[in-house]
């Protein structure tokens, strides 16, 4: 049996400038983010006591499935995959530590990390973090063909840090330290909404020359970490979530989520607020000075996770 896990990514500023066409564009794009403590887990084996005689996949995740052809797989993620590797009848279950579908916080792109790093021990074949990271990308466009750069290389790796994205599929990572957590909380707050990033995301790519400012913000951003300006960093955030907006009508279509953002805006407790991902539902992530966070809705703290995607056989 083989086990594995990754983690799931918060992005705090430059979402949308890792978008493919921009970078294409303007030759760069930029984000910071973080990998967090919650994860994806997928767990791969094969039936070796004999009871799957009929040669099935079988596939355990909020439902389950039992086919002999892979590309009968409804799970389109297991199925791309699987399919991809040309990988023989075997059980996978995937299950996570947070409400993942539609939430904002690239639990695809966690997911496929998670199976590529299984199938990696599986067929005997070591992969670098980044070597999975590409493949993912590559898979997930497959799935989603707006997707940006940032969810599997911001998953795969973990840490604090500014990834920049550039023309030919250059990556590079420039890793920051987590004294902003020592003082500040902070938490996922789940809107009830689900959404499929595809609609957002088709819209910001027919509008890429409204996403160049964001990218602004994110030098602005690390300048002012590098100082340890934290409230000025956090005073950042609401502008970039600002100008986030603006970026296109689909992000807050939701009037409940717009109500929720409304209201967190004027929570005294708290310094700083957006919704994660492409929008439009799932997660807003807080910050929040140390035990004060004190609003009217379920969250979850968060931290950071400095282990990126990692596996081990049974």
């Amino acid at each position: 049996m083989f086990i594995s896990s990754c983690p799931l990514r918060v992005s705090l500023f430059g979402g949308s400038t890792d978008n493919p066409v921009f970078v294409e564009k303007y030759g760069y794009g930029s984000v910071i983010s973080f990998s967090c403590n919650l994860k994806t887990y997928i767990t791969l084996h094969e039936d070796k006591l004999g009871y799957n005689q009929g040669g099935k996949y079988i596939i355990n995740y909020s439902k389950r499935e039992e086919v002999t052809d892979v590309r009968k797989i409804k799970n389109e993620l297991i199925r791309i995959v699987l399919d991809n590797f040309r990988t023989p009848p075997v059980n996978v279950s995937m299950t996570s530590d947070a409400y993942s579908q539609g939430s904002g916080l690239a639990s695809s792109s966690s997911y496929i990390i998670s199976l590529l790093k299984c199938l990696s021990m599986y067929y005997k074949t070591p992969m670098t973090d980044i070597e999975i990271c590409e493949m993912a990308y590559r898979l997930e466009l497959i799935m989603n063909p707006y997707c940006g750069y940032q969810d599997p290389y911001g998953c795969g790796v973990g840490g604090f840090k500014r990834i920049e994205f550039k023309k030919g599929g250059i990556v590079k990572y420039n890793f920051m330290n987590a004294d902003l957590f020592r003082e500040f909380d902070a938490h996922l707050v789940f809107t009830g909404v689900t959404r499929n990033s595809k609609v957002v995301l088709k819209d910001v790519t027919a509008n890429v020359e409204k996403i160049k400012p964001l990218l602004q913000t994110v030098d602005k951003a690390q300048d002012a970490f590098y100082r340890k300006d934290y409230d000025e960093f956090l005073n950042l955030m609401n502008d970039s979530w600002s100008q986030k907006k603006k970026t296109s009508n689909t992000i807050l279509k939701n009037n409940w989520i717009k109500e929720m953002d409304n209201e967190l805006f004027e929570n005294k407790s708290v310094i700083a607020h957006k919704l994660c991902g492409a929008g439009n539902g799932g997660f807003f992530l807080t910050f929040s000075r140390k035990d004060q966070l004190n609003i009217p809705f379920d969250c979850v703290k968060i931290d950071i996770e400095t282990t990126g995607v990692t596996g081990k056989q049974l």
